[in-house]
């Protein structure tokens, strides 16, 4: 049952009226059999307006869970206030809860430099690579080239790690602030090499930059995003990595006639380091954060900012409930395996899992000579047409998040990857289809990032945020993108190997049946998440908490 909130049942009131208390407020809801006239509000003791104020905006009892708490419906009823003497006291029916006056979107802009540079340096080297092997001397190197790619992910992996220890130690404003510094030093160092010692250096620092980025971007955003919208602001994310991977395929054009120019490529992406740095100084702090801090004033101050005066006091009602164990201990990573909380961990585990193994870089990878097949000789021309494709879908996504949810979208998404997968792979092997095999790779190729841009993209790093309770978060979604990274890591080391011994038309159907046990486990796993807040889907899935 969809729930907007949730009280703590103290007990009977008058006339079997149930009472709710939170801190100082208390509330009445009458007893089914029982008819209450509504009557005017002039006069009526401000303590009770007081009181009203803190109630869930148009809502409907249901029946007790075994958890010991109440669900409360969103449907317009009849709300009913116990005055400072006693007296039960009928009032108007609540409103709906009002627009937001705050604003968000300027700080959810300033997080995504984050995601600007996370793709911007996964991307970059890919044109860069043939001109810096000439100007390093390691043209015939192919190993130390192939370090000097890997070293970003290794690099990427050890960041992922530290983003949510630092995330919870110093907050997720200053950890953006002291992000930026792997990622200023590392830019400039790859701009500035004249070694390959000094390159691979520059680029581990890169890596450990946009490995800190992929796991705070998502959670800042979805720790200061409204629950209406948090959807649509969380597939930002995806897209602005789409953007910086295409910035950077942009920023290779010159590379033809100006064969130095690789070195501006990199230290161009010094600009939004800074930018990241400066602008994270005049950002409010995640309020979640903040309230589990104890710094409840500034907490208050911050919800100001993000959604306007008016929700305050809704807010801080929703972070209490789900914050009532505040006084436990600080949660360790071996704790993340216990029983406890493994069952919602394994889940962002698993996702990350399928969204790499499902074969995403390898369709990349191959796409050139895919495109090639089809007639398609210019490189730009075909890394342009898939770049294109997995920024239309993750915009489409955007505007579907809130509307089909999460979980229909990633089952959308692996249901279309699957077939894409097996498209590809008969087009390559199936004797009636040679005279179309070129169109047919090219059309899957597109399909894939497609779907692949529609949910499987997204709506990992979107979710997971929302499922880990509050006292997890950081931690959790670190080690989920450890599993990205080591993930992205492997296949890059074995998949070459593996082509070579089964055929790229075999790999392409293995592919194809992890998409499908990607789809089979969502199916039975994954919990929808649209329109509820972060403590409400906290509530629901970890109801001993709270």
């Amino acid at each position: 049952m969809h729930a907007t909130s949730a009280f703590a049942v103290k007990g009977r009131g008058l006339g079997g009226a149930v009472n709710f208390q939170h801190r100082n407020r208390a509330f009445l809801l009458p007893p089914t059999n029982t008819n209450f006239t509504p009557i005017n509000l002039s006069g009526t003791d401000s303590s009770v307006i007081a009181r009203l104020r803190c109630c869930t905006m148009g809502a409907e009892l249901t029946r007790p869970r075994k958890s010991g708490f109440l669900e409360l419906k969103s449907r317009s009823v009849k709300a009913y206030a116990q005055s400072s003497d006693g007296d039960i006291e009928d009032v108007v029916p609540i409103i709906p809860e009002e627009k937001s006056s705050g604003t968000v979107l300027p700080f959810v802009a300033i997080a995504c430099l984050g995601a600007i540079l996370f793709g911007y340096h996964l991307g970059v080297v890919n044109g860069a690579l043939e001109y810096l092997a000439k100007d390093l001397a390691i043209t015939e190197n192919t190993v130390v080239q192939g370090w000097i790619v890997s070293t970003l992910l290794a690099g990427a992996t050890v960041g992922s790690f530290t983003g949510g220890t630092l995330a919870d130690k110093f907050g997720r404003t200053r950890t953006f602030q002291l992000d930026a510094i792997p990622l200023v030093i590392g830019g400039f160092l790859c701009a500035t090499a004249q070694s390959v010692q000094t390159m691979i250096i520059g680029r581990l620092l890169a890596g450990i930059g946009i490995g800190i980025s992929s796991a705070i971007v998502p959670l800042y955003i979805s720790e200061i995003s409204p629950t209406e919208i948090r959807g649509t602001l969380g597939s930002i994310n995806q897209l602005f990595i789409c953007i910086g991977i295409l910035a950077a395929l942009v920023a290779g054009l010159p590379l033809a006639s100006n064969p130095l120019w690789w070195r501006t490529m990199f230290g161009v992406s010094v600009i939004p380091s800074v930018l990241l740095a400066l602008g994270m100084a005049f950002s409010p702090e995640s309020p979640r954060w903040l309230f589990q801090q104890g710094r409840i004033a500034e907490a208050e101050k911050s919800i100001k900012t993000l959604y306007g005066k008016e929700r305050v006091s809704k807010v801080m009602l929703d972070l209490s409930s789900s914050n009532q164990d505040s006084s436990e201990p600080e949660v360790g990573w071996f704790d993340l395996f216990s029983s406890r909380y493994w069952k919602v961990v394994s889940v962002g585990l698993s996702l990350f899992f399928f969204q790499q193994m499902a074969g995403i870089n390898a369709v990349v990878y191959y796409s050139t000579s895919v495109f090639r097949s089809a007639g398609v000789t210019s490189d730009v021309a075909a890394s342009a047409l898939v770049g294109a494709a997995n920024v239309f879908g993750t915009v489409i996504a955007s505007s579907l998040m809130d509307k089909q949810g999460r979980k229909n979208l990633l089952i959308t998404s692996f249901s279309g990857m699957a077939a894409s997968m097996l498209l590809l792979s008969l087009s390559l092997t199936w004797n009636v289809l040679a005279p179309y095999s070129g169109t047919l790779a090219v059309l899957g190729t597109v399909l894939y990032v497609l779907s692949f841009s529609l949910g499987a993209g997204p709506v990992p790093a979107l979710l997971l945020p929302e499922i880990f309770a509050s006292r997890i978060r950081a931690k959790a979604v670190s080690l989920s993108l450890g599993m990205h990274w080591i993930s992205n890591f492997v296949i890059g080391l074995y998949f070459l190997s593996v082509v070579n011994k089964f055929g790229i038309s075999t790999v392409y159907l293995g592919f194809a049946s992890v998409c499908i046990l990607a789809v089979l486990y969502i199916a039975g796993n994954v919990v929808e998440t649209k329109g509820r807040s972060l403590e409400e889907i906290e509530l629901a899935l970890n109801p001993s908490t709270a």
